[in-house]
């Protein structure tokens, strides 16, 4: 658009336009600063004239900027066209403003005036008003507090101006990359160049380092669930059916029960004797440190280094042999340094009854704290064991309780519990197939094991013998005072012509020659109680103490007499 008026399209410099425009020369009249066109009358405007495009000069003249200020007459004029009132008027340079289609020749100049006086000339030199930077700009002009934003010119080759004295710039190189309005920035600095877009990557090595990736992957997923598969059959969880949590508690009359109550104070003997060993059990008796076992356990020890006792809890301590018995087959060792101890409380064993259900605690073959039940399956049940000597000294006699509660090798010297957890019997003998009897040790039978056939001591005759070992080391034995004939094939107990040694069969003023027995008397019946040969009626003696009565029922000559007598004593081995 060309009005006549300036093109404000973009920020006014720092520096004032006035200031920098020279001066035209002085009127002559040096009436007024600047001189002023002429006012044109506002009649009916004439026809246009058509411009005849000036001739082309060789230098083109000098930009010139004419001030014209404004007259009080002429501000109709100045409204109409426009024009903001007590406002300079710039006329910019035609190579500034917009071209247009055709030039319009300039109206003649006034007749110059006179030649101004020196304080003219002094007063043109510079304008009456210096502009104000805080003006109200005029149409869009944007104002000081306001920066516009600096155009962006692109990066192409600028157009060269048309006319002389413009030469044209050298063209920069185009950078490459996308277009330039791709990344147009409306505050970035006009001109300049935009940097150069970064290379790109090869995505052939990219899709390689992907499908290694890839690969590895699903190697270690695929390993993860073949693994999981075989270990457990399958990608399906598995649960089966499953009773919640309970009272542990047991009643104290049941095995567990019993099991739980005895455990503390029953131990597994380890015992290393000259080029053997053997395991058996035994359990406390007091808070002293006195254990009961089996003679056969601890027979083969020389010294107390050669036994240990581990109790239930595990913890291990060395014992001293305190006294033994053979003809018993009892025996009592006794440990030091040891707290908490727990003894065993005694049953009566002539309290039991066949069927009584019954509870035995060993180590069988060396495995400790073993329970097994079971019941009385016979009382008075007279057995021997041992023998292996061959003169009999080391022959045991017991009158035993009879119990299917599996007996193994390494229960020798176990308690034998009844239902309130209290010791009724010692175990020590098996009857193994194919064998007459034995010990915990298998007794010479040809297959050791439980078969259902185990014995036990009674407690009432271990209890006597071990308060004889604690208190002298040994114990003693009730006698009648004769010698028996062992190879008496007929039914019952037969005294013997002469005795060991060629001495008499009948002990001068011992029990047996006080009640009046003879040597070939045949004994059948010990308390009414009924003996097939000599090792039963040894059996029913040592069932009771010395100083006890007993009635003896014999066969003399086919007349039975009954004989009534008091039991000696002996020393025991």
């Amino acid at each position: 658009m060309n009005n006549g008026k300036p093109n404000w399209w973009s920020r006014p410099s720092s520096t004032p336009e006035a200031a920098r425009i020279p001066s035209p020369p002085p009127s002559g009249d040096g009436e007024g600063d600047f001189p002023l066109p002429a006012p044109q009358p506002r009649a009916t405007p004439e026809p246009p004239v058509a411009a005849v495009p000036a001739a082309p000069t060789e230098q083109p003249p000098a930009p010139s900027v004419v001030l014209t200020k404004g007259d009080p007459q002429d501000r109709g004029q100045d409204m109409d066209r426009g024009q903001d009132q007590g406002q300079d008027r710039v006329q910019v340079p035609e190579q500034a403003q917009v071209p247009a289609p055709e030039p319009v020749p300039a109206p003649p100049a006034p007749p110059a005036d006179p030649a101004p006086a020196p304080q003219a000339q002094a007063s043109q030199a510079q304008p009456l008003h210096a502009p104000d930077e805080y003006r109200t700009p005029p149409y869009g002009e944007p104002g000081p507090w306001a920066p516009a934003p600096p155009v962006q010119r692109l990066p192409g080759p600028v157009p060269p101006q048309q006319g002389p004295g413009h030469p044209v710039p050298p063209v920069p190189p185009q950078p490459q990359g996308p277009a330039p309005w791709g990344q147009y920035d409306p505050w970035g600095v006009g001109g300049a160049a935009l940097p150069p877009a970064p290379a790109k990557r090869s995505r052939k090595g990219l899709a390689v380092a992907g499908a290694l990736v890839f690969a590895l992957l699903t190697g270690v997923i695929g390993g993860g669930i073949g693994a999981y598969v075989e270990r457990n059959g399958g990608l399906t969880t598995v649960e089966l059916p499953q009773a919640a949590a309970e009272d542990t508690g047991r009643a104290p009359d049941s095995v567990a029960g019993i099991a739980a109550s005895a455990l503390p104070g029953v131990v597994t003997l380890h015992v290393k004797g000259s080029g053997s060993s053997g395991t058996g059990t035994g359990f406390v008796l007091n808070t002293k440190g006195h254990i009961l076992t089996n003679n056969h356990v601890v027979d083969g020890a020389r010294s107390s280094a050669d036994i240990s006792v581990t109790f239930s809890s595990g913890e291990t301590a060395r014992a001293k042999l305190v006294g033994k018995d053979t003809g018993y087959d009892l025996a009592v060792v006794q440990v030091t340094g040891v707290s908490g101890l727990k003894p065993l409380p005694l049953g009566n064993s002539d309290n039991v009854r066949v069927g009584d259900p019954v509870v035995a605690i060993g180590a069988p073959f060396d495995l400790s704290n073993t329970v097994t039940s079971g019941i009385i399956s016979a009382k008075e049940r007279p057995i021997t064991a041992g023998g292996e000597k061959g003169d009999g000294s080391d022959i045991s006699y017991v009158d035993a309780l009879q119990t299917d509660a599996p007996i193994n090798p390494g229960n020798s010297g176990g308690p034998l519990l009844d239902s309130k957890a209290r010791v009724i019997g010692i175990n020590s003998a098996i009857r193994a197939a194919g064998g007459s009897g034995g010990d915990g040790e298998g007794g010479g039978a040809s297959q050791p094991g439980s078969i259902g056939l185990g014995f036990a001591i009674p407690i009432n005759q271990g209890k006597r013998v071990a308060e004889e070992l604690i208190r002298t080391g040994k114990a003693t034995h009730p006698v009648i005072g004769v010698s028996l004939d062992m190879q008496y094939d007929g039914d019952g107990a037969r005294v013997g012509e002469k005795g060991k040694d060629g001495t008499a069969s009948v002990t001068p003023g011992g029990p047996a020659a006080k009640a009046g027995l003879r040597p070939g008397d045949v004994i059948t019946k010990v308390d009414g109680q009924r003996v097939h040969n000599g090792e039963e009626l040894i059996v029913k003696i040592r069932a009771h103490r010395p100083g006890d009565r007993l009635e003896l029922t014999l066969d003399r000559d086919g007349k039975e007499l009954t004989k009534t007598l008091t039991l000696g004593s002996s020393q025991g081995t």
